[in-house]
């Protein structure tokens, strides 16, 4: 076993990942808290900590008294390499305490194929994989919580010592309070589990057995029959969380401003597992992005909800926000549109000099499957939306489809590539708003008449039947699949401007096998691990996850549940009275309901939205699960423009900076990114370039390496206005990591050249392994008599090159020596074309003298010489 910091190098691949003091993360006494959790993120960093519901919930169980929040995500695989070469066990990315070490670790399952990087979480963590090993010692209680977990938690049960059903924003604390008391009076781990279980929305699977029809009942009377899913009012002011030092998937401030959606798609799964509908006050939403785009500094924002078009008061939120910033260079995202509620209001908001993307999920490719599924969107509204879209400049959009929904046939299947054709022939001729820096020399396709032909990206997916939906009970073949899949690809083929992706149908399959089991899952689960699926979602390891499922499958003898052919599979019996493995879960919706709901759709008959129109009598309205909130539409404030950059260029500012301790570990892009929000949050007047993408003008003299720390790093800012130095100096420190710290700053005139190009050496700290042979003085003397050491190397165009390293070699000296380390100090050429003395090539002549070899521990930058 090693510390953990020497595992944190760059030897391993974005170090920054695991540094645990970004923005916004919360370091707590570990010594005064009683109870200590871990939030743990079963992928890597730049998806967890991204993820909204991981930042609010590590955010509220912080601000609870005497507890302790860490978090921690599933390594890469370099890192996990090391982990396991070490002995090393993982760890918490904030205090680096080993994930063993705490009371609580929480896991977010929101996908049917998660599991398997938990247990390999679990295993990297030195922690048993089930409850049934862990009984017996002191390790932490495992949990999970997420979509998935909440859905049908029954294939997963063997691993978790409970399951936290539903939102977490209360249940949670509450969780935390018996942990505290439980801790307090000594309480045994079956104990503890019992008080949890007291809890309404945790469910401990160890105090309920799996009958032979797979459905889950209580082993005691002391145990609720049916687990309650909790349900929580948003929490907008806890989602101003971190702010990653790497680009993560959303790297950007996300909002949400509804919960829950009352649709009632018949395939959506969290349609009907977040109801009621929830809508947040506008003002709370204006003021929670506010204030969170100055404390975070993201040029980025995005209202979240599963349909935000069914937020009512958006179009004023969106343009009243826009309005606030509109200085400052702020784009807005949307993660899903109703085609049917986009208008130029919507456009708007989402407008300006970055269009971004626009995504519409029509779903079926006729009227007639719309209403099967009950999408509630006719032919006429998906028009009108589209177009709109093109009227206001997007030549380019995204459509979501799928195929194997319940009553498909192939006209339906057809109709998504006639529907593709219908779209783009009724866009032609469409005069589009002009959008601002757009580049209009860029070549691309165009109609006969000179206008840009409208470009489709298209999803298809492959119908995945959910639990606690109205097609629960359908069934699915692959072969089935992969007919459809070749009947569209021959209708795409004459279709222009098209890009097309299918959802892999070995995924569909899977999730479908593991989301729909039951108990006896758990060791395929595991088998699963064991063969080397992981990762599952990613791309690049869907033929080795796959191959392990498969070979899980076979070794179960549960093939027979694993994607057969049923009689009339494309119907689902309505009739179907099975008890299903996640019965026991109470999400408010009655399974009579959903029987009911899903001869409505054998029929095509819509059922309307119950926030909007009558109750459909779902069952989800009550005490326990609380009513739909909707909130009325405002009026909408006139729209002040787009974002225009600001280009003036009235004052340059040079600022000397160091970059030491665990920031060296972060990289030249990642530094980049963090002196724009920097100024961002520090509201400094930075010019912008113009253009399609504005930027601001702010330019770093050199590239510092991964890993190489330095007190000498140069940066240039050029402002729209003129601000005393004292004062720029003050709000940049202010906002800056302390480990970059700033030495000088100086007015540089706007005409005088850039940093950059002034470079004319480069003075470093070398710390080298010693040797009782080391003779530093003569070999150092040895290399200044020289007028040539030569070093032979290929240019990145493939050409051989002779680089005489002498020529570039100004002084070299010994700092200081110990037994086992010497520190060398030498300045080198260091030129903006690239006419450089690297420290490895300075080791490299030491090499040619010493007739031995020198291990470079560290490298440190201690000044960049520039002209007057």
């Amino acid at each position: 076993m090693v510390a953990v910091k020497e595992l944190l190098t760059d030897g391993i691949l974005k170090p920054a990942r695991y540094l645990g003091n970004e923005l916004g993360s919360v370091h707590k006494d570990w010594d005064t808290a009683t109870v200590r959790w871990v939030l743990t993120y079963p992928e890597v960093y730049e998806v967890g900590a991204s993820n909204l519901g991981h930042i609010i919930l590590y955010s509220i169980l912080n601000a609870q008294p005497r507890q302790l929040c860490d978090r921690a995500y599933l390594p890469a695989s370099d890192l996990s390499a090391k982990l396991r070469e070490t002995h090393t066990p993982l760890f918490a990315v904030e205090s680096k305490a080993f994930l063993k070490e705490f009371d609580i670790l929480g896991f977010s399952l929101s996908y049917e194929l998660g599991a398997t990087n938990i247990l390999e979480m679990l295993d990297l963590a030195g922690i048993p994989l089930t409850w049934q090993e862990r009984q017996q010692s002191d390790y932490p209680l495992i949990f999970a919580g997420g979509q998935t977990a909440t859905s049908n938690p029954e294939p997963y049960a063997d691993f978790f010592d409970f399951i936290a059903l539903g939102d977490g924003e209360e249940l949670l604390p509450e969780i935390g309070l018996v942990l505290e008391q439980g801790k307090l009076a000594s309480l045994s781990r079956v104990e503890l589990l019992l008080e949890l279980a007291q809890v309404p929305g945790v469910y401990v699977p160890q105090f309920y057995e799996m009958a032979e029809d797979g459905s889950v009942h209580p082993l005691r009377p002391d145990v609720p029959i049916r687990i309650l899913r909790r349900v929580a009012t948003p929490m907008p002011a806890y989602s101003i969380g971190l702010v990653p030092y790497v680009e993560t998937v959303h790297d950007r401030l996300t909002v949400e401003i509804r919960r829950g959606c009352t649709r009632g798609c018949r395939f959506c799964q969290p349609g009907m597992l977040t109801r009621p509908a929830r809508d947040v006050e506008p003002e709370e939403v204006i003021e929670s992005i506010e204030e969170g785009m100055r404390a975070t500094g993201y040029n980025e924002f995005s209202l979240l909800s599963l349909s935000c078009s069914d937020y009512l008061a958006l179009p004023a939120v969106g343009v009243e926000i826009k309005n606030r910033l509109k200085n400052e260079n702020i784009s807005l995202s949307l993660p899903s549109q109703r085609v049917d509620r986009f208008d130029e209001n919507i456009a708007n908001i989402l407008g300006g000099t970055r269009l971004g993307g626009l995504t519409f999920a029509p779903e079926a490719g006729t009227q007639r499957l719309r209403d099967v599924v009950n999408k509630g969107l006719t032919n006429e509204e998906l028009l009108r939306g589209v177009k709109t879209a093109v009227e206001q400049g997007w030549d380019k959009i995204k459509l979501y489809f799928m195929i194997g929904l319940p009553g498909e046939t192939e006209e339906d299947v057809l109709g998504i590539a006639e529907t593709v054709r219908w779209l783009q022939r009724e866009c032609r001729n469409i005069e589009r708003k002009e959008v601002p820096g757009n580049d209009k020399s860029s070549s691309q396709r165009r109609s006969g008449d000179g206008r840009k032909a409208l470009s489709i990206n298209l999803t298809i997916s492959n119908f995945t039947p959910k639990p606690h939906t109205p097609f629960q009970w359908h069934c699915v073949t692959d072969a089935e699949f992969e007919r459809k899949k070749w009947l569209l690809r021959q209708e795409f083929r004459s279709i222009r401007n098209l890009k097309a992706n299918f959802t892999d149908v070995r995924i569909s399959a899977m999730e479908d096998f593991v989301g729909r089991g039951d108990r006896r899952l758990a060791p395929v689960i595991r088998r699963a691990w064991e063969l080397g699926a992981g990762m599952d979602a990613w791309f690049e390891s869907v033929d080795q996850a796959f191959g392990a499922w498969e070979r899980a499958i076979a070794e179960s003898g549960l093939g027979w549940k694993y994607r057969q052919k049923e009689e009339d599979a494309a119907t689902p019996q309505t009739n179907d009275d099975r008890r299903l493995p996640w019965d026991h879960i109470n999400t408010g919706i009655s399974k009579e309901w959903l029987k009911a709901d899903l001869e409505k759709a054998l029929a095509a008959a819509i059922v309307p939205d119950c926030s909007f129109d009558e109750c459909s009598h779902c069952g989800v309205c009550s005490v326990d699960f609380g009513h739909n909130v909707v909130i009325d539409a405002l009026p909408i404030p006139k729209f002040a423009g787009d974002f225009v950059p600001n280009t003036d260029r009235l004052q340059r500012v040079r600022v000397w900076f160091g970059k030491l301790g665990d920031l060296a570990l972060i990289s030249h892009l990642d530094l980049l990114r963090l002196f724009d929000r920097v100024l961002r949050r520090a509201a400094l007047p930075i010019s912008f370039s113009g253009g399609f993408h504005p930027s601001p003008r702010m330019a770093i003299a050199m590239a510092l390496p991964l890993g190489v720390t330095s007190n000498g790093e140069i940066i240039d800012f050029e402002l729209t206005q003129t601000v005393d130095l004292e004062e720029f100096q003050q709000k940049l420190s202010q906002q800056l990591p302390a480990n970059l710290p700033i030495y000088k700053v100086a007015e540089v005139d706007l005409k005088a050249p850039s940093s950059a190009k002034l470079l004319t050496q480069a003075e470093y700290l070398l710390t080298v392994t010693n040797t009782n042979e080391s003779q530093w003085q003569q070999w150092i003397e040895a290399i200044k008599a020289t007028d040539s050491i030569m070093l032979e190397h290929t240019t990145k165009s493939g050409k051989p090159q002779s680089i005489n390293l002498r020529s570039r070699l100004i002084d070299l000296a010994v700092v200081s020596t110990t037994f086992d380390e010497v520190v060398l100090r030498y300045t080198g050429v260091c030129q903006n074309d690239g006419t450089q003395l690297k420290p490895e090539q300075v080791i490299f002549m030491l090499e040619q003298v010493a007739r031995q070899e020198f291990n470079l521990l560290h490298i440190h930058r201690d000044r960049l010489l520039i002209e007057d």
